[in-house]
């Protein structure tokens, strides 16, 4: 279900972003050739052009051919580059009119429409551009006014930025949808009296058990997800906190950020060693900080642990063997420590302090289902009008966008690096069943995530596009197409290998 969600995501939103190429595009009279949804080499799912007054579709047909021709010499026998590979021309206006009247090559001016058999993609090809689609070689000698090439600067960069644009306007129009239909749920932290519990990393920076954070960087969090993106992410360091009656300020280490990734790095591969040598065994995460809330049984399971030791409705656990006075978080830690043994439980009936001895699994599980924060804390519940939502969705989205590039910073460390992940960390985030709320959210942050991607100055993607067009500003001297084809096959290689990168993380916690 992740990855039907990642796949659909990711459709849409480089739809979206190859449509900001092909508006701009189409806007200054600039031919599109095809425009595709995935990538298809070899053939396409299905392929389909207007020529002659209707529309011609194929389906599971192979691509059409390159309109183009062997380059000859005097003697009439063909060219080839110093690898041996024969050099190829486009058709001339002739050689298209001789073209049989159902070959799509003799219509470029009417565009191919596509869908690929290669996910996680798609392209706009657009005539006279050196991009992934197309070399140097592939372009007349003589620019075409309806080229990309041919059009001023500023036309051209309009049309590389169309892309990134759109996706931008897209996520924020997303998480504007998102606020309108279904509100916003959020537990202010002033709301919550009895405190936060603190992971042993944030421990030995100077917090205690039930602090109340005032202020981070002089500003008050709203809520608990502001907490772990001020300090743990963007790496802010001024924390003022709320200890009894004191007000006390601390300062966080200025590597705080980079060790809580190695740690999560090494509490990471402690859990897939565990998982791979107990193939039942639940992997868990670290909590950096949570409420500080008891454990408190909502439900007794049928044939649990619990329900063999006389566990109630309603009983407050307490303490785990001799760890007393746990909350919620500091109880499931404890009990991770004894899979596949007994332990003692004290809790709490009526007022009343009683024990039970219990024998969990391998999962450490006592069979009960707790309740969670919504029973101790009233959530606030924000409902949205059109005019409302619009403003909210854009502030919501802008400020997703700057606390990511604020912690981008981060993957350039070793920590960073280690903890990149690929596409199947990506499918991770969205939830485990379909939650139309959650898919739009994370869709709408994926795709703020492809527009600041894009803008990044490396040859093939936009931002490497707009670099040279903002070179051509500066200096009036325009990159010839054969520097563009050598810096796109840089660019290409530099993000093939990220991705191997990337994804290859991906494979090695899978299996190793």
């Amino acid at each position: 279900m992740q990855w039907l969600q990642l796949i659909l995501a990711l459709s849409i939103l480089v739809m979206i972003h190859e449509l900001g190429h092909f508006l701009f595009a189409r806007l200054f009279k600039t031919r599109v050739e095809k425009f595709y949804m995935f990538f298809n080499p070899k053939f396409s799912i299905i392929r389909a052009k207007k020529f002659n007054g209707k529309w011609h579709v194929r389906f599971f047909a192979p691509n059409v051919e390159p309109a183009a021709v062997p380059v000859l010499d005097a003697m009439g026998n063909e060219k080839k580059d110093e690898k041996g590979n024969v050099i190829y021309r486009p058709m001339t206006d002739e050689e298209l009119s001789a073209l049989p009247e159902e070959d799509w090559r003799r219509y470029p001016d009417s565009i191919e429409w596509g869908m690929g058999w290669v996910p996680f993609g798609g392209y706009c090809a657009i005539s006279g551009m050196v991009d992934e689609t197309k070399a140097a070689t592939d372009l007349p000698s003589e620019p075409q006014p309806w080229e990309f090439r041919s059009k001023n600067v500023w036309q051209r960069l309009c049309i590389i930025i169309g892309g990134i644009l759109v996706n931008f306007v897209a996520a924020l129009a997303l998480f504007s949808m998102v606020l309108f239909c279904w509100g916003k749920d959020e537990l202010p932290l002033n709301q919550v009296d009895t405190g936060l519990y603190y992971s042993d990393i944030l421990v030995g920076e100077g917090f205690q058990q039930q602090d109340k954070i005032l202020t981070i960087n002089g500003e008050e969090p709203q809520s608990l997800v502001d907490v772990v993106e001020t300090i743990i992410l963007e790496g802010k360091r001024d924390v003022v906190v709320l200890r009894g009656t004191d007000t006390v300020a601390l300062t966080m280490s200025e590597d705080l950020s980079n060790r809580f990734l190695a740690l999560q790095n090494e509490l990471d591969r402690e859990e897939r060693e565990k998982a791979r040598a107990d193939k039942s065994y639940v992997k868990r995460g670290m909590v950096p900080v949570s409420y500080f809330m008891p454990f408190v049984v909502d439900s007794v399971m049928p044939g649990g642990a619990a329900s063999f030791a006389d566990m109630h409705k309603g009983d407050s656990i307490v303490g785990v063997n001799d760890a007393q006075g746990l909350c919620y978080v500091q109880i499931t830690n404890e009990l991770a420590k004894y899979p596949c043994d007994s332990v003692t439980l004290t809790f709490y009936r009526g007022g009343e302090a009683m024990q039970a001895r219990l024998f969990i699994g391998d999962q450490a599980k006592i069979g009960v289902f707790p309740k969670t924060a919504s029973a101790f804390y009233t959530p606030v519940h924000t409902d949205y009008t059109l005019f409302e939502a619009i403003p909210a969705g854009i502030q919501l989205g802008w400020d997703k966008l700057v606390m990511y590039v604020k912690q981008f910073r981060l993957i350039f460390s070793k920590e960073g690096a280690q903890s990149l992940g690929g596409f199947g960390a990506i499918s991770s985030m969205f939830a485990p069943v379909w939650i139309w709320a959650d898919f739009w959210y994370m869709t709408a942050f994926l795709s703020l995530v492809l527009a600041f991607m894009n803008f990044l100055p490396i040859p093939v993607l936009d931002g490497g596009y707009i670099l040279f067009l903002l070179w051509e500003i500066i200096t009036g001297k325009k990159p010839s197409d054969k520097f563009l084809e050598v810096a796109n096959n840089i660019g290409l290689w530099i993000l093939l290998a990220l991705m191997i990168f990337a994804n290859g993380n991906d494979i090695f916690k899978a299996f190793f």
